[in-house]
């Protein structure tokens, strides 16, 4: 993709990776919007960020993403590039009882928001050059983790729906690139001090560096060997990764 001279809008920007690829976007000389449902999250990235813009946004919400979009298409015609990177890693226990408000917010922010935000945004995208689509996905779409089963399922419809919005703009001017993160040092169950994750600053470096490329997939680190796993060995694969992380320190 095109990695300077865009208007980029992220969502879940004020924190993370969301926050790290917003800076590393800036620093190249694109016009970033940072949006989020936490408003102090969202001024303190823009502070340190001069020239950055924010908008406060809650994907949970349809009509708020109608909104915003409507509001982002008028103030910002030039926008061509949507990174749907909110979401939501909560633990849960999938041989329990649902836990029904945690399924419903995991659901409509992690699969919900990408779909509803892509679809608020993709006629305007479908007009402007060099535009581009990115749906932040996880390793654990391919791998899941037991310890956060509704996540991993997000993820991996995430990145199901990522492939059939990619078939079916292929012909509309419109790239699609899936980022799929390993775990890394963010907040994400309590992660930023986790030695066992990746460092922020290593794994934006790498994905900068990918996405100056024409690749449509972006994966780094442990994420490219488990994204070869879905095959006859997957259940095996799925026992030994779960194995490895939960015999490890306490999640959370």
């Amino acid at each position: 993709m095109r990695m300077s001279g865009n208007t980029i809008l992220i969502t879940g920007g004020g924190s993370g990776i969301g926050r790290a690829l917003a800076e590393a976007f800036h620093q190249r000389g694109n016009q970033v919007i940072i949006a989020s449902r936490r408003m102090a999250r969202l001024q303190a990235t823009i502070d340190a960020n001069p020239g950055m813009l924010a908008i406060e946004l809650d994907v949970t919400q349809p009509e708020a993403i109608l909104r915003v979009g409507r509001r982002l298409i008028a103030e910002h015609p030039d926008l061509n590039v949507l990174i749907n990177n909110a979401g939501v890693m909560l633990l849960d226990n999938v041989a329990g009882p649902v836990d029904e408000a945690l399924l419903v917010t995991t659901v409509t922010t992690n699969i919900g928001g990408a779909v509803r935000m892509s679809g608020a945004l993709i006629d305007h995208l479908k007009t402007r050059p060099d535009a581009v689509i990115i749906n932040v996905t996880s390793v654990l779409g391919f791998v899941p983790l037991s310890a956060t089963a509704a996540y991993s399922a997000t993820k991996a419809a995430l990145h199901s729906y990522t492939l059939s919005q990619r078939y079916s703009l292929r012909a509309a001017g419109v790239k699609v690139i899936e980022l799929a993160p390993p775990w890394v040092r963010t907040e994400l169950l309590n992660s930023t001090e986790e030695e066992r994750a990746m460092p922020l600053t290593d794994f934006i470096a790498d994905v900068m560096a990918q996405l100056a490329t024409d690749t449509d997939e972006i994966l780094v680190g442990e994420a490219r060997q488990m994204r070869s796993n879905p095959g006859p060995d997957e259940h095996a694969w799925v026992a030994q990764f779960n194995d490895l992380v939960l015999g490890g320190a306490p999640l959370g």
